[in-house]
């Protein structure tokens, strides 16, 4: 029964031809992911982070650059972060805020809002008064994405965003790459991929308490 609701929904979802809300509804049945992620910023700050999330919300970032070995890990359940600069296990371990400008990057990233389940949240909103434009298939990282321009309606920004544009993995809607701008310029405020994405993770116990 429960394979036949889901099966259901994901086949209501994909006849909405709105690749946004296909993703959201393959992501809503998704209970783990990591993946390495990439970014550079409009400052040219970049990161290497291996990022793993487990739902309702625990986040573990491993940094690979900057801060080689610091470890960043939070817990829904009291709402903190739990950072060690110098690695597992290693002191000294911090609990933060994840309002903290400890542990938030230069564009005001907080990690409890760092998942794809907020990023697709952020681009339906977007959309509301906005438009959809896909265009087209193309190879990220050896899979094939389905690229997709969100534009906001004039004026209209989602945390300073007014227009994504995303490349979503034509098998299971997941983003693969995505890159924000500020306005109509094409120059990004952001570009971040999502490398050796894998879903569904069995985590070890204790992974997100570092």
């Amino acid at each position: 029964m429960i394979a036949a609701l889901l099966a259901a929904s994901l086949i209501g979802a994909s006849m909405t031809a709105d690749p946004v809300t296909v993703a959201q509804a393959h992501f809503d049945h998704v209970r783990s992911y990591r993946a390495t992620i990439r970014s550079s910023a409009r400052d040219g700050e970049r990161t290497e982070i291996r990022y793993a999330y487990l739902k309702p919300g625990f986040v573990r970032m491993d940094f690979v650059s900057p801060h080689r070995g610091a470890v960043l890990a939070y817990d829904p359940g009291d709402g903190k972060v739990r950072l060690r600069p110098f690695g597992t296990h290693a002191p000294p371990a911090l609990t933060l805020s994840p309002s903290n400008p400890l542990v938030r990057d230069r564009t005001g990233h907080r990690v409890d809002r760092s998942d794809v389940g907020e990023l697709l949240r952020n681009v339906h909103a977007l959309q509301q008064g906005g438009a959809t434009v896909t265009e087209g298939e193309e190879a990220v990282g050896g899979r094939t994405a389905q690229r997709v321009l969100v534009t906001g309606a004039p004026a209209h920004a989602v945390d300073g965003v007014h227009r994504y544009r995303l490349w979503l993995d034509t098998a299971d809607g997941f983003p693969l790459k995505v890159v924000s701008y500020a306005g109509d310029d094409d120059v990004p405020l952001e570009t971040v991929t999502l490398d050796d994405v894998e879903i569904d993770v069995a985590f070890p116990e204790r992974f997100f308490a570092p």
